[in-house]
């Protein structure tokens, strides 16, 4: 086997291949006498240590490999040998740091995805998780077909399945016309009142670029047939780089006034009801807001979800959300929130979804006071459309405050904003990396509000990277 590939079997008996192969050794651990002559060729060397792998002499195999190693340290071939003897001698770590060198050393794809794989085994036979997925995901850089790819990620679905850990992170950038969901005009106008207001720069809408980060970590505290308890980590940053127009519209404002910063510690517990699954989650948290903490939070959840039948999905979710304020308790706030959501596998492999969401919030600052209705459909297409696979959604939003003020002034009847957003997801699979591959979304859309200093205009472009498995 040259870098993976298994050289033709030799008509040579299995004893007379151990004679052979005990000659060859003593004669590389002796020095020879003075005169003495080895013809025994490299290829010769090669065929002998595969023939004593096949055989199951891993004494004579390990042995004719080190010595085609002291011929040349970086040869393949004598790592696959090494890994192979040293996995059925039972010795699972040298196996898989010997299949790191062989795929190290091997200068063809399919060998680097041989290698790659056994040495994934190897870990996933030491019970470490997370080593077989990164060497299954360094795998992936050198599968040279499709089904290869989908094979690794079949893999990949099964060790995190079997991993107690879990992480996910996902990074975007969105060049955006509206970095501060700021006004598209620089005159406050509210219905009813007679006094036209003048928004200053910061107010106003503000283009740049949004760059966010979000990480994941979980934990599986416990499994049985039916139930599965885990503890989470959630950490979200959201930075603005401001264009040199919005610097010129807003001279006072920097980059850090319009970053936010989320954390949040979950514990959650799903177990089997019916034929559906029922979710429990208590959360906890803190956000920050222009470099500055801004409230804390708890939270507590319940969710079920519930297959109809014919690839229809129903889920239900209600929570309910403690805010503490870091300014004084009178921006104190309790949410609840209810939602619904129906999935749709549809016969020519689409998916339909649709959504509908609820949110009473409830404070004893009377801003903070409001009722917001959604629903959003959204459709991904099953086939790809050349490189690139595609999804579409539309959302349409309410919300009422019904004892709103603007300043000094009380909006007459309350403030009332509407909202509808149109996005487009491409995910670009061919461009495969280690199993992530290149996103993008367009997005346009805005708010029209009785209050213009909250009527919004967005255009924006994001650029992402997502997990393939």
């Amino acid at each position: 086997m040259r870098n993976g590939r298994r050289q033709p079997d030799l008509p040579v008996t299995g004893r007379a291949v151990r004679r052979l192969a005990s000659a060859l050794c003593v004669m590389m651990a002796l020095a020879p006498p003075a005169g003495a002559q080895v013809d025994l060729s490299i290829p010769q060397v090669r065929a002998l240590a595969q023939q004593a792998l096949d055989a199951g002499d891993t004494a004579t195999a390990i042995r004719a490999a080190r010595g085609l190693l002291q011929a040349d340290p970086r040869d393949p071939f004598a790592y696959f040998i090494l890994s192979g003897a040293h996995a059925r001698q039972g010795d699972i770590a040298l196996s898989r740091k010997a299949a790191a060198y062989a795929f190290r050393y091997s200068d063809d794809p399919r060998s680097k995805v041989v290698a790659g794989q056994h040495a994934a085994r190897m870990a996933l036979a030491e019970e470490r998780f997370g080593l077989a997925q990164i060497w299954l995901r360094r795998t992936a850089i050198h599968a040279t077909s499709p089904a290869e790819k989908d094979l690794i990620a079949r893999d990949y679905g099964g060790l995190r399945r079997l991993n107690p850990f879990s992480l996910s992170f996902s990074t975007a950038l969105r060049p955006s016309s509206n970095v501060n969901n700021g006004s598209e005009d620089s005159l406050q106008v509210i219905d009813g009142v007679p006094v036209t207001g003048i928004l200053s720069g910061t107010a106003q809408a503000l283009s740049g670029v949004i760059a966010t980060g979000d990480l994941t970590l979980g934990y599986r505290l416990a499994r049985t047939e039916t139930s599965q308890t885990g503890i989470g980590l959630r950490l979200y940053a959201r930075h603005v780089a401001l264009s040199s127009s919005a610097q010129a519209q807003a001279p006072g404002a920097r980059n850090s006034d319009f970053a936010s910063h989320f954390a949040e510690a979950t514990l959650r517990h799903v177990r089997a009801a019916g034929d559906g699954a029922l979710g429990l989650t208590g959360a906890a948290g803190q956000s920050w807001y222009a470099g500055s903490s801004t409230y804390r939070f708890a939270r507590g959840g319940i969710d079920y979800r519930h297959p109809l039948g014919d690839g229809a999905v129903l889920s239900l979710a209600l929570s309910v959300e403690e805010r503490f304020s870091t300014s004084g308790t009178r921006f104190d706030a309790t949410s609840a929130t209810l939602g619904a959501t129906l999935a749709q596998d549809l016969a020519n492999g689409d998916r339909l979804t649709l959504s509908f969401g609820l949110r009473d919030t409830d404070a004893a600052f009377a801003n903070d006071i409001s009722t917001a209705i959604s629903a959003r459909a959204g459709y991904a297409f099953g086939r790809a459309f050349g490189p690139v696979t595609l999804d579409a959604a539309l959302t349409l939003g309410h919300s009422d405050y019904p004892s709103y003020m603007s300043g000094f002034i009380v909006v007459p009847g309350g403030r009332q904003d509407r909202a509808a957003y149109a996005d487009l997801n491409m995910v670009f699979q061919d461009l495969d990396y280690a199993g992530f591959v290149p996103s993008l979304q367009l997005r346009t859309g805005g708010t029209w509000s009785n209050d213009s200093r909250f009527e919004t205009r967005e255009i924006s472009v994001s650029f992402g990277i997502q997990s393939r498995f």
